[in-house]
């Protein structure tokens, strides 16, 4: 019977695969001792983590309860009753639950423009660009503002939480990324003017701090304005978020404008491209996908920075997290803080590796098909 049973074992670590993964793990974590002793050292730290995150989160957690008593005992680790208990407030913010069906709706259309034109084999692309960039803001603009076709008009006041964030990230994105094209190109320009006040936008914009930005679009734009014109306070974060954007991510795309070698241009040169022909055909796409990765990386530090609209008065869902935690005594507990940020932290960490993997997929793709 141990003879079989050493047979197998030993038919098993012959197989090739097996081989292969011994022969990486020798060559990449054990090839000396330091590397051996540093493994071992990541090996047990690691456990020592997830020991610890398993029984704070699952194991010592409280599932059950109506107030913070329930956390308050000792030796408790999360205290899930109060994700359950505000969640509709995380998601929503203050926007009437009347309504929540109209916040649904609207992010089931951005799903339904968004996921194709994400999918490459989808046919129909430029009729869901159009669905996207010019039908979708509408119908979300009705949906979620109302006052029209029978809905309840909600101002933007009573927005919060990942509604906010949403929203603020994905105007922001989409709005800074084809100005930032545009400043790239203008500081390229060969006409002064248009390269100069590029230059200085982009200088100027990015010597500054975001919170800075939305400080003087909430404070010091309206001492600008008529006493009787007043600007939604949503609106300025919008447009502040989007502009100092947009600075950053012209770099990004100058960086894959200036890798193109100088042949591409001569080349639409003589094919007798005009100006946007050119770019739009020839340079802009090769230029885009050398900076994949860079482009990605401005997007999910635009969307982390989505909680810097708290300064305004905005709660997105950091904000507003944090405001539940301090402001509502019948949650309080040791465990609570913990809990609520813990929670918006694994919000911001899925939405931030979805889009890092999907341009990492993106980028595989296509440097697949520049091989070929």
């Amino acid at each position: 019977m141990t003879r079989d049973v050493l047979q197998s074992l030993q038919k098993a670590l012959d197989r090739p695969e097996i081989r292969d993964s011994a022969r990486w793990l020798r060559a990449n974590l054990f090839s000396s001792w330091t590397n051996t002793l540093l493994t071992l050292a990541t090996l047990c730290l690691s456990w020592l983590l997830l020991t610890n995150f398993i029984d704070w989160a699952i194991l010592s957690a409280t599932f059950t309860g109506s107030d913070g008593a329930a956390c308050a005992r000792p030796g408790a680790g999360a205290c899930w009753p109060f994700i359950t208990h505000k969640l509709d407030l995380f998601l929503y913010g203050r926007y009437p639950a009347a309504q929540h069906w109209c916040v649904d709706l609207t992010y089931a259309l951005a799903l339904a423009g968004i996921v194709p034109l994400m999918i490459p084999r989808v046919p129909g692309k430029l009729w869901f660009l159009i669905y996207v960039l010019a039908i979708f803001p509408i119908l979300a603009f009705v949906l979620l503002v109302g006052g029209v076709l029978g809905l309840p008009r909600v101002g933007t006041e009573l927005w919060g939480g990942l509604l906010v964030t949403l929203v603020v990230a994905s105007v922001g994105i989409a709005a800074s990324f084809p100005l930032g094209i545009l400043l790239a190109l203008g500081r390229r320009s060969e006409l002064p003017v248009v390269r100069w006040a590029s230059v200085a936008y982009i200088e100027l914009v990015r010597g500054v701090p975001l919170v800075t930005v939305l400080f003087m679009a909430s404070v010091m734009l309206p001492l600008f304005l008529p006493s009787d014109v007043t600007i939604d306070k949503l609106l300025r974060a919008l447009v502040g978020v989007a502009l100092f954007s947009a600075a950053y991510l012209a770099e990004v795309v100058r960086g894959g404008l200036q890798a193109i070698p100088r042949g591409q241009y001569e080349a639409a040169d003589a094919l007798g491209l005009g100006y946007w022909q050119k770019m739009g055909l020839i340079v802009l796409p090769q230029a885009l996908r050398l900076v994949i990765p860079g482009l990605v990386n401005s997007m999910i530090s635009l969307f982390k920075d989505t909680s810097l609209v708290l300064i305004i008065g905005l709660f997105d869902l950091l904000g507003i997290v944090e405001q539940s935690v301090q402001a509502d005594a019948k949650w309080s507990s040791p465990q609570t803080a913990a809990t609520g940020y813990f929670f918006a932290g694994a919000i911001f960490w899925a939405f931030c590796f979805s889009m890092s993997r999907y341009s990492a997929w993106i980028e595989r793709r296509l440097s697949q098909g520049a091989r070929q």
